[in-house]
């Protein structure tokens, strides 16, 4: 039996996110030779972003486009995500476990009757089902989900997890339109205004390289000096939930079990000790450097490179190392 695979795209600014083609990767892997890939694409004026969808191996796009999903609603949303699901008809049925799609995703589950997996890092075939590994307890053990009964089953997918799809321009679909209709009390919470932050100019979930900063900075003017090397490197900058308590900068920068979830590449952390709560939230990433003077900081166990010195003595070298790096 063909293992169908439907996926939510997310778009920022007329671009779709990061995660949202590594999610199709996943797709492809889990459909297979004989699979269909299907893509969900919801909000206003983006039906020309259906041919990246195909490029990225989508066999199908359900597309909902109209003014009034120009900002996010999930009851509306909802109603396009779950319209796709009933035509497509999936054996799973994955999102991006971004802020949207955690708060989209387990909307459209309940919708369906079925259960919901979070932030997974690897998703596999089981037979007729799926496994999600994840981790649990912020980070102390890893769990292997198994999904039980009929289709569909529900699984985000955490950003930075897995490859993104190779684009292929040759690949074509079918694009179907998805009806926008609404629903009793669909318009109860809508967004009068979006207010973005100045200064981060990398999404920091979507980031390759992620330079975050700790108590050991001591104050919070010396978080300068991670902008600057987060700039020298084409970084997003990150925090540990003290500093963020300590209002020296803003939530939305906090990395962690009740911050962002962070995968890249290339992870920095600078004067941070290594709880376990920061830990959670980025331990996943690719490579990790740490700089902190406590040689037994407990952020040095996991680290790939560790520098036992003083962060205001090494990041201004690593400052002008980058700069020259980048110039040539």
């Amino acid at each position: 039996m063909a293992f169908d695979v439907l996926v939510f795209t997310e778009q920022a600014n007329g671009s779709f996110k990061k995660s949202t083609f590594e999610c199709l990767g996943l797709a492809r892997a889990l459909a297979g030779g004989d699979g269909r890939v299907g893509a969900v694409l919801v909000g206003s004026g983006v039906s020309d972003g259906a041919g990246e969808l195909f490029a990225r191996g989508a066999d199908v796009a359900y597309v909902a486009d109209d003014p009034s999903l120009a900002t996010y609603n999930s009851a509306r949303f909802a109603v396009a995500a779950k319209a796709a699901h009933d035509a497509f008809k999936p054996a799973a049925f994955l999102f991006p476990a971004t802020a949207m799609g955690k708060d989209l995703g387990p909307t459209v589950a309940a919708r369906c009757g079925v259960s919901w997996i979070a932030e997974a890092i690897d998703v596999a075939r089981d037979g007729d089902g799926i496994s999600a590994r994840k981790s649990m307890y912020g980070g102390k053990v890893f769990a292997t989900l198994k999904t039980k009964g009929a289709p569909p089953r529900f699984v985000s997918v955490r950003p930075g997890a897995h490859p993104v799809a190779n684009s292929d321009p040759s690949h074509k679909g079918e694009l179907v339109r998805v009806p926008v209709t609404g629903e009793p009390g669909a318009d109860r919470a809508r967004i009068v205004e979006v207010l973005r932050s100045a200064g981060q100019t990398v999404d920091l979930q979507e980031a390759e390289i992620v330079v975050s900063g700790g108590r050991g900075l001591k104050a919070p003017e010396h978080f300068a000096l991670i902008r600057e090397l987060a700039d020298s490197l084409g970084a997003a900058v990150g925090a540990s939930r003290a500093v963020v308590d300590a209002g020296w900068i803003e939530h939305q920068h906090q990395v962690g079990q009740t911050g962002l979830t962070v995968a890249p590449k290339l992870y920095i952390a600078c004067g941070i000790s290594g709880a376990i709560q920061h830990l959670a939230g980025m331990r996943t990433s690719g490579c990790i450097v740490a700089i902190n003077k406590d040689s037994d900081a407990p952020i040095f166990k996991i680290a790939d490179y560790g520098i036992v010195g003083d962060l205001f003595e090494v990041v201004p070298i690593m400052i002008e190392e980058a700069r020259k790096m980048r110039s040539s």
